[in-house]
């Protein structure tokens, strides 16, 4: 149990909505455990955004002790649109621009944090920082404590990404479109085409390439880092990733809610009702109660849940594909849809997307319920009759996943998303790949094939969801906290407090 006198630990985390919900989870975590004070520091805002998660989970008694605090931001000043302060509904050169723009946060934040040292008499015992926010290292060392950067995605996945930028190491090649990637073992090789256009084209002096690897050069030099990943979940990942940072590495994840990682799945979807909304600060565009009748109506591991994230959809003519295939296919699905690549992302989704009369045939056969901009995704997930999950393999849609024991079907799409979705093939036998990307062609024989081979209950599908079931109570025997009997998280987290507390002594008794 921590010293009274060192009760603020501050955080740090990147203006996106899949960064800004685990650093939140991270936060009702370390004061659940320790019963310390947090700051969460973002722009206004985002800070807006979490507030909102706040109101509507008022019966989270640690809201009282974790503190929201703004940071002076205008987005125009950055040639960004107004009232623009994280990545959500962003292109990707608006994008960049934001990355850059977060670079402006560092002068109000170091004002902020002294300000704290000021009024309590002494610094906070750490900050926690994002790892693309890697400038807050320079900030803790300044101010007299020390900084850890926390990494919202999984270690093999934030490995991947981290050694991509520091070594472009698929510049110059002209003899094969694979590569091996420093950090990794020899016999694992990369693809061209599992980087996103922006890393393919970075050549080290372009601003993506000296944006990242500042921020990741710097969060290197940091005290540690966090992974939202637990030890039995990926032990190869985050042995390679300690080997390349060469720092502590602490797996504290997986970071959902409690109620998800302690419940049956098959009690779950009636418990849970509420819970994305609660974690997203978002109201779903359908009611739990609308999707949980539905799926009811199918019998168990029946049906296909698709959905791309809150940031990305994909082109036309992979929408319509996708669509044919799906019908073809004749499997119940509920798909999570929003406007193609090229049109607004915030308009009305137009039936012109879709096959003619593909909306009213599925929802006159039962077979489909077409869900527009967001859905509850974890009482979907939760529900017995779900039996896979076609998804871009953004990590938390990936926790979320397989802590309900559903397999998955790979289109990744952006960011460390295709690092995720080999792992899940690769390392795991837990996903098959239907396709990467917007640019890619794809048709609708392949989306059948596919969702046929991961919703067979044998063969390949089979042995997937035995494999996803054996990783679900990984993830849930890794958060056990009862007693002496804890999970290797729980102990992670422990001994995150022990060190930095000896840490902060070792400090203070110097200065």
């Amino acid at each position: 149990m921590a010293s009274k006198s060192i009760e603020q630990i501050v955080m740090l985390p990147f203006m996106a909505h899949g960064h800004l919900i685990p650093f939140l989870a991270l936060a009702r975590q370390i004061h659940r455990a320790t019963g310390f004070k947090i700051s969460i520091a973002s722009t206004p805002l985002n800070i807006q955004y979490l507030s909102s998660t706040f109101n509507s989970s008022s019966d989270e008694p640690e809201n009282d002790h974790i503190h929201l605090l703004e940071l002076p931001f205008c987005s125009t000043d950055y040639g960004l649109p107004p009232n623009t302060e994280n990545s959500e509904n962003l292109s990707l050169d608006s994008i960049g621009k934001l990355l850059s723009a977060s670079l402006s946060l560092r002068k109000p934040f170091h004002s902020l944090v002294s300000d704290i040292a000021a009024k309590q008499g002494h610094p906070p015992l750490c900050i926690i920082s994002d790892v693309f926010l890697g400038w807050a290292t320079e900030v803790a060392n300044s101010l007299g404590t020390v900084n850890v950067t926390f990494c919202t995605g999984g270690a093999y996945g934030t490995l991947a990404s981290s050694s991509l930028w520091l070594n472009l190491p698929h510049r110059g090649r002209s003899d094969s479109d694979e590569f091996h990637l420093p950090g990794f073992p020899d016999s694992c090789r990369f693809h061209v085409n599992q980087l996103h256009h922006f890393l393919r084209n970075a050549d080290g002096t372009d601003s993506w390439s000296e944006f990242f690897q500042s921020q990741i050069s710097l969060s290197m030099q940091s005290f540690g880092w966090l992974c939202n990943t637990a030890e039995e979940f990926e032990p190869a990942g985050l042995e390679w990733l300690r080997n390349f940072v060469k720092l502590p590495v602490w797996a504290i994840g997986p970071l959902l809610p409690p109620i998800v990682l302690k419940n049956d799945c098959s009690s779950l979807s009636v418990a849970a009702s509420g819970i994305s909304t609660r974690r997203a600060g978002k109201r779903p565009e359908i009611s739990v109660e609308k999707c949980m009748e539905w799926l009811e109506s199918h019998s168990p591991a029946s049906v296909l849940y698709i959905s791309f994230g809150s940031q990305n959809s994909i082109s036309p003519s992979q929408m319509m594909e996708l669509a044919i295939g799906l019908e073809e296919s004749a499997k119940p699905f509920i798909w999570v849809i929003r406007p193609p690549v090229g049109f607004e992302r915030k308009s009305e989704f137009r039936a012109e997307y879709l096959p003619e009369g593909f909306e009213e045939r599925m929802e006159k056969r039962k077979q489909g319920l077409l869900v527009r901009n967001w859905a509850p995704q974890l009482e979907i997930l939760s529900h017995k009759s779900t039996g896979a999950f076609l998804s871009h393999c953004g990590w938390n849609s990936v926790l979320e996943s397989l802590s309900q024991a559903v397999p998955i079907i790979g289109w990744p799409l952006a960011a460390e998303q295709a690092y995720n979705s080999k792992m899940l093939v690769e390392e795991m036998g837990v996903s098959v790949e239907l396709t990467r990307g917007v640019q890619s062609s794809i048709e609708w024989k392949e989306v059948k094939k596919v969702i046929e081979l991961v919703m067979d209950k044998k063969g390949k599908g089979g042995d997937m969801r035995s494999k996803a079931m054996v990783i679900k109570e990984q993830l849930r025997a890794s958060v056990r906290d009862e007693g002496e009997d804890k999970g290797s998280s729980v102990k992670a987290l422990d001994d995150l407090i022990k060190t930095l507390q000896s840490k902060w002594q070792m400090i203070s008794s110097i200065s």
